[in-house]
């Protein structure tokens, strides 16, 4: 894996942290409206996988998914980066929503190639 100022390692666990509270809160809204929540769950434990693999390649944490579930959350995690490739293209230049955008988008790609590492 490249390496990583801790200032953009920071960076990326954020984003990770704050994805994952946005699916938590979708994931919430969507149960109580009575909405097939299966895509967002899934959305959501791909997440978790991914930063939990991020503190494995940065903090040298430990975590307990197996092989299978992180080929799983690469591919999940791989196609919400084209979703947010095409948000990003659409957001203004410059905006709050594009560099929130930004960050998402470095920390998927870092995921998957720390996960591509393990």
């Amino acid at each position: 894996m490249q390496e990583v100022s801790p200032a953009g390692q920071l960076e990326s666990l954020q984003s990770m942290q704050s994805t994952i509270r946005k699916l938590e809160a979708a994931l919430t809204q969507m149960t109580q409206s009575g909405a097939s929540t299966t895509l967002v769950a899934k959305r959501l434990r791909a997440v978790n996988i991914g930063l939990a693999v991020l503190d494995k390649a940065w903090q040298l944490k430990p975590h307990s998914y197996t092989p299978a579930d992180c080929a799983e959350a690469r591919e999940v995690i791989n196609g919400l980066i084209v979703s947010v490739k095409q948000s990003y293209t659409k957001a203004k230049p410059g905006s709050p929503q594009q560099t929130l955008l930004s960050r998402r988008l470095t920390a998927f790609e870092q995921v998957i190639e720390a996960m591509n590492d393990l």
